[in-house]
């Protein structure tokens, strides 16, 4: 088992599922709509000049802010040397800082800059209007099934919860910095 997942295939497919088209195929359909939701998240974001992964990681700090970079990536469950490299990221383009943490002289705490706190609010506003759009073909009970059954299999598979597996991959980085005229 790796992640909640069963690795290994059995000889004995389930009645039916090898003449499945990939359209009535649920891990098919998943990754489509996921590939499509995650492309389109990215292009919404990048004139913020933040990535998907950049938005999770700033949106984990608003609420843990002060927190060592050891302390976010245990939380997040992430290798520190991908911690180090967001935060590096983050910091170059001024959405947070590094400062001496009060309890420990060896561990810096990270904070967020007055640039991020203009910027999320913002990138709130477009997760917001993506998440809108995404889910427009549902009305508001088929939208909480939705959710609650998409959280299931979330938690079956053993990621965090509110950790998206994408920031585990520095090369899902934006490549653009943050321009100032940007988020004023």
């Amino acid at each position: 088992m790796c992640g909640g997942y069963n690795t290994g295939v059995s000889d004995h497919p389930p009645p039916g599922a090898e003449r499945r088209p990939l359209a009535g195929r649920a891990n098919f359909l998943l990754s489509q709509l996921g590939f499509h939701i995650a492309q389109a998240f990215a292009a919404r974001l990048a004139p913020l000049g933040i990535a998907p992964n950049h938005f999770g990681l700033l949106m984990h700090l608003e609420h843990g802010e002060g927190s060592t970079q050891q302390q976010l990536a245990d939380a997040l469950g992430i290798h520190r040397k991908v911690m180090v490299g967001l935060l590096d990221d983050l910091e170059h383009r001024g959405l947070v800082e590094r400062r001496r943490h009060p309890g420990d002289r060896r561990a810096h705490a990270i904070h967020l800059t007055g640039a991020a706190r203009k910027l999320l609010p913002r990138a709130r506003r477009v997760a917001d209007q993506h998440e809108e759009e995404v889910l427009a073909a549902l009305d508001a009970g088929e939208r909480a099934q939705l959710i609650a059954v998409l959280q299931r299999l979330a938690d079956h598979t053993g990621n965090p919860p509110g950790v998206h597996p994408g920031l585990h991959h520095p090369a899902a980085r934006s490549p653009h910095p943050v321009a100032s005229a940007r988020i004023a």
